[in-house]
């Protein structure tokens, strides 16, 4: 029997994970650091964000996304993968988004879900190794980023087109805001912005595409890998 992905796309309702037989056979060491809290790199801009959306967080409307060096530890029940050991990653790779082991030098971020409203916020403080252009943000690290605040919704991103309105200073502190607009079979689409937390200035506009492959079927899996 297949373990349940983290959520269903339809009504992406919350599914407790269930851990399949022979997960220590891949992995001994466990999730390990938690990435999405606070430490010494976070500005006070970056701290405080985090605590407006802790504080949300006790009413249960938001809900704080772990994140570790393994994608699979990042969503409850993402450890899908451990029942497709040839798709599982190699031992000395890791999540692109935590790449580094100094803190503050790439993605610094934090996630927050609001089941509610099908959206999810992302803080995001990005550090020097993510330089493109003099003192700004390389764009496809703003793509990245972008995409990785919805990387839990499905398996596959088909499409995700930008609109860049602004260079984003390195450092700076944003929100990437998407949401769910519609759902159409296994095509879920999604829009988002980059801001400033205060709305004031936008960097970027951007729609999704995400395709659900069923975990059913490892078929659809060996299909994606192959795109």
């Amino acid at each position: 029997e297949m373990p349940n992905p983290w959520w269903h796309l339809r009504g992406l309702c919350w599914v407790p994970p269930r851990q399949p037989s022979g997960m220590s056979r891949f992995c001994h060491s466990g999730p390990g650091k938690d990435y999405a809290l606070p430490n010494s790199s976070w500005s006070k801009d970056m701290t405080s964000q985090f605590n407006k959306f802790m504080e949300m967080s006790k009413s249960g409307l938001w809900q704080r996304i772990s994140s570790h060096r393994r994608l699979m530890y990042d969503l409850p029940g993402g450890n899908l993968l451990f029942s497709f050991p040839k798709f599982y990653p190699q031992s000395d790779s890791r999540f692109f988004c935590r790449n580094l082991d100094v803190e503050g030098l790439g993605f610094e971020y934090v996630m927050f879900w609001n089941q509610s409203e099908k959206r999810m916020i992302c803080i995001f403080q990005p550090g020097p190794y993510l330089e493109g252009y003099t003192g700004f943000v390389h764009g496809g690290c703003i793509a990245t980023i972008i995409d990785n605040a919805f990387i839990g919704c499905a398996l596959f991103t088909a499409n995700l087109d930008i609109n860049y309105k602004a260079p984003l200073p390195l450092g700076s502190v944003v929100l990437v805001d998407t949401k769910v607009d519609k759902t159409e079979g296994r095509k879920t689409f999604i829009s988002g912005t980059v801001q400033r937390a205060d709305g004031k200035m936008v960097y970027a506009h951007a729609t999704l595409l995400f395709i659900h492959m069923d975990p059913q079927t490892s078929s659809q899996l060996e299909e994606a890998s192959k795109l």
